[in-house]
């Protein structure tokens, strides 16, 4: 799906039952939105899903013929806080180069062209920084290993690759304030834990900025994590080089479905239709 402002029809909500494309707390936005809709009276509007795909098709190839890489990210607030940075700069979100990092329990790092997202890494799976609970990139061979131990089945190894990893894995909590104190107690693998995380954040950073060829003119910073002013701080240590950062903290993502439909309501865009096209 290109990015934009989705009208729910049945062919959507058909996918979404029957979880087609996968099984997310996020197939359920459409669902609840036709049911209230169609209470009172009006269209539903999705925006900006996670399965938004503006890749480069060099983007897509991954060393392995048959196994492709896939557009999967936090679009929704990574689109609105390049929104909200461009209008900063006092530019449209059409005219602009970014790299945005979605700092969460999911990480997702995207070369932003022009409001197009032609390049992150996989969110869920497969790719990036491990996440507070997600394992990011692994060496392969450890992990094929791992898959044939059987210590795991297929469903209890993806449980633990996108569930149980990353900070909670090494220190028991997936909440980066907890690792804070933990730090600040003098936890020493807490810290060491915590300045992988960053480090590798960093350098998925510093990858989609090579992926714009030097047309990069900011760097945001948004999600959870940005709240947190060690997490700022430790990244832009790696990363202010390369252009100005922008902090964006939280996700904003019910203001941004707001907006999109708002932007059709205004006609500012206009509503796309699933399936078509």
């Amino acid at each position: 799906m290109e990015g934009g402002t989705y009208l729910v029809g049945e062919a959507m909500l058909d996918d979404l039952r029957s979880g087609r494309y996968g099984d997310h707390a996020s197939n359920l936005g459409a669902l609840i939105a036709d049911r209230l809709a169609s209470r009172h009276g009006v269209r539903a509007y999705i925006v900006d899903p996670v399965t938004v795909d503006e890749f480069w098709e060099r983007s897509r190839i991954s060393g392995v013929p048959g196994i492709t890489r896939r557009c999967r990210s936090h679009t929704l607030n990574i689109k609105a806080s390049a929104r909200k940075v461009a209008a900063i700069l006092g530019r449209s979100i059409g005219d602009i180069d970014l790299v945005v990092a979605h700092l969460g329990g999911g990480i997702s790092i995207c070369a932003l062209k022009q409001g197009r997202i032609v390049d992150v890494n996989d969110a869920l799976l497969g790719q990036g920084p491990f996440s507070p609970n997600r394992a990011g990139s692994l060496p392969i061979g450890p992990l094929v290993e791992l898959s044939f131990s059987r210590r795991y089945g297929k469903k209890e190894l993806l449980d633990l690759l996108s569930r149980g990893s990353g900070l909670y894995a090494y220190l028991g909590t997936a909440d980066v304030r907890e690792v804070e104190q933990m730090i600040e107690q003098g936890d020493a693998e807490a810290e060491l834990i915590f300045d992988a995380m960053i480090y590798q954040v960093a350098k998925e950073i510093g990858a989609m900025a090579a992926a714009l060829a030097g047309t990069l003119e900011a760097i945001v910073l948004t999600g959870g994590m940005a709240r947190s002013k060690k997490v700022i701080a430790a990244v832009r240590e790696y990363i202010g080089f390369l252009a100005p950062v922008h902090v964006i903290p939280g996700e904003h993502e019910m203001e941004a479905l707001a907006d999109g439909a708002f932007r059709v309501i205004d006609r500012m865009e206009e509503a796309m239709e699933y399936g078509v096209g």
